[in-house]
């Protein structure tokens, strides 16, 4: 970790110490005051000011596992088992968001359709029921379902907003996740306040998660602990500062109920011009205990991912080192996207003390004349991974074979590697009546050591969104 660390440094100087002379005014500091703008002030009406809009999104992956592994699903009560799963989905989202009504406190609202179509409703195929396509008791695909993703009301005082009901949110400690054909959402209460310039605050309160390819709202669960297990409310608190036009700070922190407490601390940091040499830095730092009842167990983690990126013209080039301190999976509530950290990727490289290494590429084609085609190629590798001082059984045990007490799950972890990488290429159409239309690309490659637990696969995603307005 020190070596690392330092090397990491050393680059972040160098590359300081080649930027500082072109230093922009963006990093003059700013001091807090109330801001100039009144956002209720400018309120135009409940009706003058709807929108119904909306976007549909074509997902296909296909995946084939390595190495002797395979899919396990049931198929009309008989266990069955295959090497490659395909999905294929089309999400379709209306939007419905009203104007805020004029004076002092003003109200809104938004309404929000979800609907996916399995387009691929072979079992062979999609392989069971998974956050990917929605499946009945029996193995066979729920071929067309709806429910509505948002639906909330909100009330507005100059620049605060009190929110309630069914929303999306995205902080570091609760995220809607966005990566299958619709979405995740979360049913509670949330505040967000702008009065000050430079500094900002939420807070809320979430009692159920509506998950990305299910009807029903669910309780919140962990994503790397033990699924039975159920937290009937996540609270979050967190504000967001930037002194300077270059540099965001973010403090959250969370209490997911009788599961944990997590505090989040971000740093981002903007340098140069990268019409000469751009640097980014970016700091992300979790703090998890478990708390209450302890449901997952105990937990007592520290993990931090930090990068740079540096930009000249076209080319980027990122640099990411991450380390979990700690005997316990680094992990956040399922069906949400609360991991800001550098190397989740299509493995999370969040292991127990696990340490890992990112390089990036991007190629962004719109300095040779095509705006929104862009090109990217990365490698990550982890190591260190070393789950044998796990003192719970939630996700790690020992068993008996053949009278010897073995290691299992996280337990087994002993100085686990695997490494991953992925190329891929993504378009966003920049006018005419397909505009801001996003098509990408991605093929991911993912090999590992005996005991890691994301395993030996291959992935091919194809993703089209295309957003369309209709008042």
């Amino acid at each position: 970790m020190k070596t690392t660390s330092t090397a990491l440094l050393a680059l972040s100087l160098s590359s300081f110490g080649a930027l500082v002379q072109a230093e922009p005014a963006s990093q003059t500091f700013v001091p807090t005051e109330l801001s100039s703008k009144n956002a209720q002030a400018d309120a135009n009406g409940f009706i003058e000011d709807q929108h119904l809009t909306g976007t549909t999104r074509n997902w296909y992956a296909n995946e084939l596992k390595r190495r002797g592994e395979v899919f396990r699903y049931n198929d009309n009560g008989i266990a069955e088992q295959t090497s490659r799963r395909i999905n294929w989905q089309q999400g379709t989202i209306v939007n419905y968001t009203s104007g805020y009504t004029q004076g002092v406190v003003g109200f809104s609202t938004e309404l929000a359709l979800y609907n996916a179509i399995a387009l691929d409703r072979d079992t062979d195929d999609f392989a069971g029921n998974s956050n990917r396509t929605l499946a009945h008791s029996d193995g066979d695909a729920v071929g067309q379902w709806s429910k509505m993703g948002l639906g909330n009301v909100k009330a507005r005082v100059s620049n605060t907003v009190l929110t309630m009901g069914r929303q999306s949110v995205n902080t570091p400690v609760i995220a809607f996740i966005g990566n299958r054909a619709l979405p995740s959402s979360f049913q509670g209460v949330a505040v967000q306040s702008d009065e000050l310039n430079n500094l900002s605050f939420q807070a809320g309160s979430f009692d159920r998660v509506s998950p990305r390819m299910e009807q029903s709202l669910d309780k919140f669960r962990s994503e790397y602990g033990d699924r039975s297990q159920t937290a009937d409310r996540l609270d979050m608190f967190g504000a967001d500062y930037k002194p300077t036009d270059s540099l965001t700070t973010s403090f959250y922190a969370s209490n997911l109920e009788d599961f944990w407490h997590q505090y989040y601390f971000g740093f981002t940091h903007e340098l140069g011009d990268s019409k000469a040499l751009a640097l980014s830095t970016n700091l992300n730092y979790y703090k998890t205990k478990d708390s209450g009842q302890s449901k997952q167990g105990p937990i007592d983690n520290d993990t931090y991912s930090l990068s740079f990126t540096g930009t000249h013209n076209a080319h980027s080039i990122s640099l990411a080192y991450q380390q979990v301190s700690g005997d316990e999976y680094f992990d956040y509530a399922h069906d949400t996207n609360a991991i800001f950290l550098a190397n989740s990727l299509l493995s999370d490289f969040n292991g127990p003390n696990e340490k890992s290494l990112q390089i990036a590429y991007v190629l962004n084609m719109a300095e040779y004349g095509v705006p929104g085609l862009k090109f990217n190629i990365y490698q990550a590798r982890g190591w260190d991974i070393d789950g044998t001082k796990y003192k719970g059984n939630v996700y790690g045990d020992v068993q008996t074979i053949n009278g010897v007490r073995t290691p299992s799950g996280v337990n087994a972890m002993d100085g686990e590697t695997h490494y991953e990488y992925g190329i891929g290429t993504s378009y966003s159409v920049q006018s005419g009546p397909l505009k801001a239309t996003a098509i990408r690309a991605t093929y991911t490659t993912h090999r590992a050591s005996e005991n890691q637990a994301d395993g030996n696969i291959n992935e091919f995603r194809l993703v089209t969104t295309v957003p369309f307005n209709i008042l």
